[in-house]
């Protein structure tokens, strides 16, 4: 029989409902700081040799399905794919990945199964890829697992994140589920997988519940990848309809009065791709308008990525694609990240639109054709953009870190008839409410419609005689005084950083509540009317989180609110992050002095944290 031994075992919690007894923080800590983490578990596992003996061999495999669990990334899956990495090893491999396409396609049979009350045959699902140069393998992989799995494989090839969601529903092709292969911004060396059915892309749990299915098969499997496929995927050319359905929403949106096929003749617009899967939007959608793309970056798909980072967040970007509006004095630029799941614009005087910037222009986008809406972001905005919102007659409410959270909150505010039709994370990730191309209000667009959106507002702007840019419309926009974004390594085998991160940000939390950092209050909802609130859910049934995170705003001596403390478990690597903006000279300085002294150096945070960078900044009020 297996025998086991216990091990720590991290306890999901759901917001402010998770968190310490009610004992002090110090004392709860400490008790925290004292659980093993050296236990391990093993089974038996019964294997019969050709002679038809049995034989017991116990294997101690926890260790490898903890490689399985640890590619989870929120709702991702993503890994090392190849050698390169300075202290990284290969994690992605392609058993892993056949083990993980295959539970998910048992995932998605057994969802259909329960929808529909009956068991299912031919359930479809697409596979659509990045450039990057470990595709190739691990797609491979991934219809082996879903050929063990029984599912009809379809290859898209060469494809974005919204044509993968895309896929299951536009017909004819309306395929069961999707995944895009991709790690969006990270180095050629990693890749991963988004996962996606009609309803939008899964979430956490749903990940978290695959992987580990999928660790049980790897830890237990004897064979290596299948690379002879009995149903072999079938190619097909999703990527020109999915171009079409683009070019017919803005044909019909801009519905202009003179040339209705051809509405972006007269404008140019430069896109960088940044040798991702972008460069389809130029020769596909905006060639086939009627724009002038003359100076476009970086078009066609390289896996190495050589001329920068493939991120609208990145400066170098950034730079690149202002310095070719300028140069062409172009009236619009578009800057992707890898699979266009993200963007940032920048304006025809050359003016970089992305993080609140690019949320404040489509809130004024939105607003006006949804007048008193909601507005869902991630809780690192700032408060001038909540200013901006509700100076304009919106709602802001601000939610968790991770753009499936902001996304999901918007759908649930939705359903329970408080309408909400945008939903933004700072990083750029977004998705509207609308439903020009799909059969009940229910569904959301995909990422990609932010730049359709914003491309059909500046052409209308010139139809109504306006000869100023998109920039316009956030002109009046104002910028936190200070912002500083901060990171502490967590000290910890990568197995166990997610629970002993969890325990810093549960004991941050309670030294608040106690009122051992005078003058930070919790903040649940910032300006938001939403009571629910937007940090948690506090209902009767909240929802799971994959990362924990509070919110304190910080006030000075005189009782006056000087800024904001924000404090995240990241889900990417084993780190904390803290954001932090104020609205005076010297505030960020000064509340990280309090976060080191009176919290991180008090508790003994020494022992968990690697808090070099805090301590830094603390003292040259700088980063260098």
């Amino acid at each position: 029989m297996a025998s086991t031994s216990t091990s720590l075992i991290p306890l999901r919690g759901h917001g402010r409902k998770a968190s310490f007894s009610s004992s002090p923080a110090k004392t709860a800590l400490k008790k925290a700081l004292r659980f093993s983490f050296s236990s391990r578990s093993s089974v038996v596992i019964c294997v019969k040799s050709s002679s038809g003996a049995v034989k017991y061999n116990e294997v101690v495999f926890d260790e490898e399905m903890d490689k399985i669990r640890r590619l989870q990334n929120g709702s991702d899956v993503r890994g090392v794919a190849l050698e390169g990495e300075k202290g990284r090893t290969v994690d992605l491999t392609p058993p892993a990945v056949e083990a993980i396409a295959e539970s998910f396609g048992e995932w998605i049979i057994k969802a259909l199964e329960k929808d529909r009350g009956r068991s299912v045959e031919d359930v479809t699902v697409s596979l659509g890829k990045d450039p990057r140069i470990s595709g190739a393998s691990l797609s491979v992989a991934v219809f082996a697992g879903l050929a063990r799995a029984g599912c009809l494989t379809f290859d898209m090839g060469l494809a974005t994140t919204p044509a993968c969601f895309m896929s299951t529903l536009l017909p004819p092709f309306a395929y069961d589920a999707s995944i895009m292969m991709t790690a969006s911004h990270l180095p050629y060396t990693r890749n991963g997988l988004k996962f996606f059915t009609k309803k939008g892309g899964l979430t956490s749990p749903e990940v978290e519940e695959i992987c580990d299915k999928a660790a049980r098969k790897y830890a237990n499997r004897l064979t290596k990848v299948s690379t002879m496929l009995n149903s072999p995927p079938k190619k097909v050319d999703f990527m020109r309809a999915y171009a079409k359905h683009l070019r017919d929403i803005i044909k019909e949106r801009v519905n202009h009065p003179i040339h209705y096929d051809t509405p972006l003749k007269g404008f140019q617009i430069i896109v960088n791709a940044g040798n991702g899967s972008g460069g389809f939007f130029t020769w596909d959608v905006l060639d086939q308008l009627g724009a002038d793309t003359f100076g476009s970056l970086h078009l066609n798909p390289d896996g190495m990525f050589p001329n920068h980072i493939p991120n609208p967040e990145d400066k170098t970007a950034m730079a690149l694609t202002r310095a070719a509006v300028l140069e062409n004095t172009a009236d619009l630029g578009i800057v992707f990240d890898t699979d266009v799941d993200r963007s940032g614009v920048v304006d025809n005087n050359g003016n970089p639109i992305n993080g609140d910037k690019l949320i404040a222009l489509m809130s004024a986008v939105v607003l006006k054709e949804h007048p008193g809406t909601t507005i869902v972001t991630d809780a690192r905005t700032s408060m001038e953009l909540t200013r901006f919102i509700t100076d304009r007659g919106g709602h802001h409410c601000l939610y968790r870190v991770g753009y499936r959270n902001v996304i999901n909150k918007g759908v649930h505010l939705n359903q329970d008839g408080v309408e909400t039709h945008l939903m933004m994370e700072t990083s750029g990730h977004g998705a509207l409410k609308e439903n020009y191309f799909l059969d009940d209000g229910r569904k959301y667009t995909s990422w990609a419609y932010i730049v359709v959106k914003i491309i059909i507002k500046m052409v209308r702007m010139r139809l109504e005689g306006s000869d100023e840019g998109i920039g316009s419309l956030i002109k009046d926009l104002e910028e936190p005084f200070e912002s500083i974004e901060l990171r502490m390594n967590i000290i910890s085998e990568p197995r166990y950083a997610k629970a002993r991160g969890r325990e810093v940000i549960e004991a941050f939390r309670s030294y608040i509540e106690e009122g051992q950092l005078k003058g930070w209050e919790l903040d649940a909802c910032g300006d938001c009317w939403v009571s629910e609130g937007c940090l948690v859910d506090s209902n009767d049934s909240p929802a799971a989180i994959d990362a924990h995170m509070y919110r304190a705003k910080v006030s000075n001596e005189k009782n006056e609110e000087i800024g904001w403390v924000h404090i995240r478990q990241s889900i990417h690597n084993p780190n904390i992050a803290i954001n932090m903006q104020s609205s005076v000279p010297g505030g960020c300085q000064l509340m990280t002095k309090v976060f080191r002294d009176k919290f991180l150096l008090a508790s003994g945070m020494d022992k968990i944290l690697d808090f070099s960078q805090v301590d830094k900044y603390a003292k040259l009020g700088k980063m260098g």
